[in-house]
């Protein structure tokens, strides 16, 4: 489990240094870049094996309802991702469609996974995506939404994408053992 924890703790850190120590970040300059990449890496390496070898403590289980709501939170957590990207409506909607999506993520699968590893590893980084708007919003203020480039081919094409992504995501979660469907 601590391998799990150090993981969360350690992708936290990274991504929040900027914000919470910008005049230690900037002595970094570039060459800081390849530091932080190698760190988010390590931590995901370590969120994934901690989560995989904790022994954990059930709560709740996994229950039909919930699993067409995840499913749902998902998608539309993908197309959050996928719609800023391409610059469509949602990122006129959304102050912060990626982080957004971390938060719907996270809480879908809070929603199936009621064990001490989920809670970690998936509160873990609920918690990291809230913070990181707070401060996002109490550093820079609110600023103003972007202004997206609606148009019908650029919508289709963030639905397409969002839809291989999601079946991509799908495909290797059944691969890895945890089936998104039923």
């Amino acid at each position: 489990m601590m391998g799990l924890v150090s993981g969360v703790l350690l992708w936290s850190g990274a991504h929040l240094f900027q914000r919470v120590a910008p005049e230690a970040r900037a002595r970094l300059g570039n060459a800081g870049r390849p530091l932080m990449a190698l760190l988010l890496l390590a931590s995901v390496v370590l969120m994934a094996l901690g989560y995989q070898q904790a022994s954990t403590t059930v709560w709740w289980g996994r229950q039909a309802t919930w699993v067409g709501v995840n499913n749902v939170l998902v998608y539309l957590g993908f197309y959050f991702i996928v719609g800023s990207q391409l610059r469509t409506r949602v990122a006129g909607v959304i102050r912060h469609p990626q982080l957004t999506a971390v938060k719907l993520w996270a809480l879908a699968h809070l929603l199936v996974n009621g064990d001490s590893a989920s809670l970690i590893l998936f509160g873990g980084l609920l918690v990291w995506a809230v913070l990181e708007v707070v401060i996002i919003n109490k550093q820079d203020g609110k600023s103003p939404l972007n202004k997206p480039d609606p148009s019908l081919p650029r919508e289709c094409a963030a639905i397409g994408a969002t839809l291989a992504l999601y079946g991509v995501a799908a495909y290797v979660h059944g691969w890895l053992g945890y089936p998104v469907h039923g």
